[in-house]
């Protein structure tokens, strides 16, 4: 597959994320069905729907090549897979469903375990991002694509970075006295790769926790704005893992080394 051909399928999908988004506020205001899941989490209809609409349109653009979903149990038994889809159909679930506004809609392409596409749409914001190759990292503003560039507005002496929570763990302390982060705000869903990427903040940093699906389309936006996605040893992630867990991650703006 060509950088062409990944950039055909990405600029395709974006009109079904906005439709998508669409619909996930639109079931939000006529209020949504909900329950939990085994994994303790909550799912709702707008999840389910999300679901329906991405992957059909990914489907009938990439027949060949399997999506892995957080809302469906297909697929997530395969070994060896080394192309797919990953698809977190609403990422934040709980600000979705509780009137909160930094839920997303996520698909990341997946080719030889390195993530090579993302798009992520965060309807409650109006914000569009995506992605497909490197220095191919673009927000959809007004109808046109603007080029990511997370080295704007850097400050070597207040760097920020988003967080999970607003309690850092000693850990993840130790590795912001290293890089000198000044601040931390507190961001869940994946808007916190984009932000990243659109240099509104420096870095992110998070222990082993959520599914390959949580960062994959973040991971490509970032990556190819320029930024860089590692585990805390340096190394580069890959996906396809056992159960689709996350290894522990370092977000970085290419200012930061």
């Amino acid at each position: 597959m060509t950088q062409s051909d990944i950039k055909k399928i990405v600029e395709n999908l974006i009109q079904t994320f906005l439709d998508a988004g669409k619909i996930s506020i639109d079931l939000r205001k006529k209020g949504l069905t909900k329950e939990i899941k085994s994994d303790n989490t909550p799912v709702s209809n707008g999840d389910l729907e999300v679901n329906k609409i991405l992957s059909k349109k990914i489907l009938s653009l990439t027949p060949n090549i399997p999506i892995i979903s957080e809302e469906t149990s297909e697929n997530k038994s395969k070994n060896n897979l080394e192309n797919f889809w990953l698809i977190d159909p609403i990422d934040g679930t709980y600000d979705y469903i509780n009137d909160l506004d930094e839920f997303t809609i996520n698909a990341g392409l997946i080719i030889q375990k390195r993530p090579v596409a993302g798009l992520i749409y965060a309807p409650a914001k109006n914000r569009m991002f995506y992605s497909y190759g490197d220095d191919f990292s673009f927000e959809l503003i007004n109808g046109e694509p603007f080029k990511l560039d997370n080295s704007k507005n850097f400050d070597k002496n207040e760097i920020k970075f988003v967080s999970y929570s607003n309690k850092i763990k000693p850990e993840i302390n130790e590795i912001y006295k290293k890089l000198n982060v000044k601040k931390h705000v507190r961001m869940k869903s994946s808007l916190k790769f984009c932000v990243i990427a659109a240099g509104e903040y420096d870095g992110y940093v998070a222990e082993p926790r959520a599914s390959e699906w949580d960062i994959a389309a973040g991971h490509a936006i970032l990556k190819h704005s320029g930024g860089s996605v590692t585990d805390f040893n340096g190394q580069e992630i890959f996906y396809g893992k056992k159960d689709f867990k996350n290894p522990s991650l370092i977000l970085k703006s290419k200012n930061i080394q």
